[in-house]
């Protein structure tokens, strides 16, 4: 975890992707703090994923004090909308196999399993389920 969260998310990393054009944020803030954050991701799309013109969701995080207070749907809400105001139709996902809390949010959210691939997480390759949903 310590290797992944290293290379994932150090500042250089961090203003990369927010200098990348192919890239989108929202952050959710309270009081000017932020509790949540959500970045999309145009781009290829993995095989099992055969809607047209798709969009990766490739973060959405809440603070863990803030879990169940309506900010993750909130956020699911602004990425469905700003994807179909900029043309998408497809909005995809990777979760972890074992991340039951997020598959059963994504699942409320229309998302289906379409296929398997792997994440590594440092040196270890874990399974992830791409999940989709037409927008």
């Amino acid at each position: 975890m310590a290797a992944y969260l290293a290379a994932a998310f150090s500042p250089d990393r961090q203003a990369a992707e927010l200098a990348d054009s192919h890239t989108t944020c929202f952050v959710a803030e309270i009081d000017v703090v932020m509790i949540g954050y959500v970045q999309m991701r145009a781009g290829d799309a993995p095989a099992g994923v055969t809607n047209s013109k798709p969009v990766e969701l490739v973060r959405i995080y809440v603070a863990q004090e803030w879990l169940g207070h309506g900010v993750g749907e909130a956020l699911m809400r602004v990425c469905i909308n700003e994807a179909r105001q900029a043309g998408y139709e497809t909005l995809w996902l990777g979760v972890w196999e074992r991340n039951e809390r997020a598959q059963a949010f994504y699942r409320k959210w229309g998302f289906r399993v379409v296929g398997v691939h792997i994440f590594h997480l440092g040196s270890d390759a874990q399974n992830d389920f791409i999940m989709e949903r037409a927008l």
